[in-house]
């Protein structure tokens, strides 16, 4: 048992270092622009608009139902006009970002695991490097920098979005006072509430583009192999986000009290 704990470790650490070693690379062809800027375009667009409409239906509902539940509690301590103060402070600092980052995850990560593992199987990588085309330069850097420029905005129609659906609920169907409602949820939604869940949309589209890339290039040979490369895919960067969630929240959190 001893030896498999230690095993599956050591298999984690060379998975973290490697995945390290790619954002090296990507960030060096990044820098240099050896990347072609021209993929760039159909990479927002595929990763961006093509994501909208899942990013909107996911913040709409959980504002809703985050809503109706915040108000079925604090209507016990005649508290309702705070209601829309915690949907408010709660999408933009947590939940926005949070499943924005799922969403782009199981859309966006699963099909760039699969596209690059099916160009690794049909030996396409192989091609491009007989070509003299670095595949990071290629594949990588362009989708990094696109996960990492679209996921601010989604976050930001997602918050918007729970926002507006939070407040129908509230006042259309729940009774609370619009004028008070929205003058607390002014009062009490900070700009660090704000700022904080854009720098974590930011990391969670770097890292769900590098799981995703790291994944397709690294699959196993065969449709197998690019099937489990796809599933590992968004596994991880859905585990990756939840759990740098945690640490990104503790380190802004103190940062802006600081500050």
């Amino acid at each position: 048992m001893i030896s498999a704990i230690a095993s599956r470790f050591t298999h984690a650490m060379e998975g973290l270092g490697s995945v390290a070693l790619l954002a090296q690379e990507a960030m060096s062809s990044i820098v240099r622009k050896h990347w072609e800027p021209g993929l760039l375009l159909y990479h927002t667009y595929f990763i961006g608009l093509k994501s909208l409409s899942v990013v909107l239906i996911t913040g709409a509902f959980t504002g809703m139902v985050l809503a109706a539940q915040t108000y079925f509690q604090f209507h016990k301590v005649g508290m309702d006009t705070a209601t829309l103060a915690i949907v408010s402070i709660s999408m933009c600092s947590e939940l926005g970002p949070v499943l924005s980052g799922l969403m782009v995850a199981g859309r966006v990560g699963a099909s760039m695991a699969a596209e690059l593992g099916t160009m690794k199987v049909t030996e396409q990588i192989d091609a491009l490097r007989a070509l003299a085309t670095h595949p990071v330069d290629y594949l990588v850097a362009p989708r990094l920098v696109a996960a990492t420029i679209v996921m601010p905005m989604l976050t930001v129609c997602s918050i918007c979005v729970g926002i507006l659906a939070a407040y129908v609920v509230g006042v259309g169907l729940l009774g609370i006072d619009p004028a008070y409602a929205w003058h607390n949820m002014i009062h009490y939604t900070s700009v660090e509430d704000v700022v904080m869940g854009l720098i974590k949309s930011v990391i969670f589209g770097a890292l769900v583009a590098l799981v995703g890339c790291y994944k397709g290039l690294n699959c196993q040979q065969g449709a197998e192999g690019v099937g489990r490369a796809t599933t590992e895919a968004v596994v991880f960067s859905s585990i990756t986000i939840l759990i740098s969630n945690f640490f990104l929240t503790l380190v802004l959190t103190r940062l802006f009290t600081k500050s």
